[in-house]
């Protein structure tokens, strides 16, 4: 939807970890270290993908027939969700799920790991991703179909990296819809679709990377409302644990009676913002991005070569503390001196702040690291600067991005409202007056926002650059100098500049 799969795209390695199920051996599937592996998967994965995709029919939205076997999932404050199955193309992924739903596994059980845009996984009886078994015991091969794709709404296992490590975590899909541009972006990497998938991801949206590398065995016929609803609680982004527990009160094996199914989003009522924002419990707080400095605080000027002027940068330490001293210190140690900005995506943000300008490399100030957060305070407006990383705050390290983003209209507000997102009345004020990508709130740690030299930026912004998103033409950074604010003039828009 709209450019929201750029952010997929920017922060790949959280889909490749985000529904992987990890023993207790492997290190429990959270930190630096599991996304590292996640990241390495996610390369396999790649690289794993044929060169071409059989053109068959997609069987996803097929009805079932009255009699046969589905699965009614309560889930506890939120409602049911019923799923069709596919023995014919997931027979042991279909009779796994059918015998533990049986035997009550998975009554009481929560989902685990929620990510917003991408999915939500549970089937974990230790609740934090790193338990679970099938019904044979320890791990089971459930293959692949290209006849079930992973659309929102599809019901797939997580593994450790290969089918044949299913077991009972699984994952449903929410996704987001893509087009022949974003379909192009992927075919470079390496990926394969046929047409008929094509179709149904243009319509529906979902996942399309994950395809041949996880068991997808069923399809929600009814109450992906719920799932989406579920998508937008508050997450802890160390783990992606919801705050407050989301319980599967019971998962049950029953009959298809005829009744109304309901494949597509657009067919259940329309999201209520203020339901969703009182689910994620967020607050209607101000915004602080554009809080004027005061006379001698402490700010960042960033002179790049072959530009005049500088871009000056306010901070937030009352809001990202660990973050301000990160930047500051790496600042005055003179690391982002003669580094460049190695990705340029319009419409989206400028990246830097890597010493080996590709955005593999980059550490913090702290030996072990750092979680740096985010707060409601800070959001991802036109100017806004933020740490990047590899799947969650808790990887934060030099490199950094500055927002560019895309007009944020009322219509663009409605059309993520439709798909369960929720802004406050101080975000929606933010967003129509800045701009920015409002998609990526809540996943970056925020710690400035320019409020001079924003022209520079999208200067940068309109740079030519290659097929990996690296200008032709070097940005280097000059120097980047820790000063106080003297008064000077503030600027935050780029209709401020002449």
């Amino acid at each position: 939807m709209l450019r929201k799969i750029l952010a997929g795209l920017f922060c790949i390695t959280v889909a490749a970890s985000a529904f992987t199920s990890c023993s207790k051996k492997d290190g429990g599937g959270s930190g630096a270290e599991s996304t590292s592996a996640a990241t390495e998967a996610q390369t396999e994965a790649v690289t794993a993908q044929p060169a071409t995709a059989a053109n068959v029919d997609i069987a996803n939205f097929t009805a079932p027939e009255k009699g046969d076997t589905i699965i009614t999932m309560d889930i506890k404050d939120y409602g049911t969700v019923k799923f069709r199955l596919f023995p014919e193309y997931a027979d042991k992924g279909v009779e796994n799920f059918i015998e533990l739903a049986k035997k009550g596994y998975y009554d009481g059980l929560k989902f685990h790991r929620v990510i917003n845009d991408f999915m939500i996984q549970g089937g974990d009886p230790l609740g934090d991703g790193t338990g679970g078994e099938c019904i044979w015991g320890g791990k089971f091969e459930g293959g692949t179909d290209p006849h079930l794709i992973h659309a929102a709404g599809a019901l797939c296992y997580a593994n450790s990296g290969g089918t044949n490590t299913d077991g009972s975590q699984f994952y449903v899909v929410t996704g987001t819809q893509y087009n022949d541009e974003k379909f192009s972006d992927l075919e470079q990497k390496g990926y394969a679709f046929s047409d008929s998938a094509k179709d149904i991801y243009k319509k529906i949206g979902g996942a399309p990377w994950l395809d041949g590398n996880y068991t997808v065995f069923g399809q929600v016929i009814d109450g992906l409302d719920v799932i989406f609803k579920i998508q937008n609680v508050c997450v802890n982004l160390q783990n992606y644990m919801p705050l407050k527990d989301v319980i599967m009160e019971s998962v049950k094996v029953s009959e298809y009676n005829g009744e109304d199914i309901h494949w597509y989003l657009d067919e259940y009522e329309p999201f209520d913002p203020e339901e969703i924002r009182q689910a994620s419990g967020r607050e209607n707080i101000d915004i602080a991005n554009f809080t004027a400095p005061r006379d001698g605080e402490t700010i960042v000027s960033m002179k790049l070569k072959g530009y005049d002027g500088e871009v000056k940068i306010k901070l937030f330490p009352e809001y990202a503390e660990k973050g301000v001293e990160n930047f500051i210190t790496l600042s005055e140690q003179g690391y982002y001196d003669g580094l460049t900005f190695h990705r340029v995506i319009k419409d989206l943000l400028i990246e830097g702040g890597d010493p080996n300008g590709d955005g593999t490399g980059g550490e913090s100030i702290y030996e072990k690291g750092y979680e740096g957060g985010t707060d409601p305070h800070l959001i991802h407006a036109a100017g806004a600067v933020a740490y990047s990383n590899e799947g969650s705050t808790n990887t934060n390290g030099s490199r950094f991005f500055i927002v560019t983003g895309e007009d944020v209209t009322q219509g663009m507000i409605e059309e993520m409202e439709s798909y369960g997102y929720a802004f406050t009345e101080s975000e929606k004020e933010a967003y129509s007056a800045h701009g920015g990508v409002p998609w990526f709130d809540g996943s970056y740690t925020i710690f400035g926002q320019v409020f001079d030299g924003l022209d520079i930026i999208y200067d940068i912004e309109g740079q030519e650059v290659d097929e990996d998103q690296k200008p032709k033409k070097d940005v280097v950074i000059e120097k980047m100098t820790v000063e106080k604010y003297d008064g000077g003039e503030i600027r935050w828009d780029l209709s401020d500049y002449k």
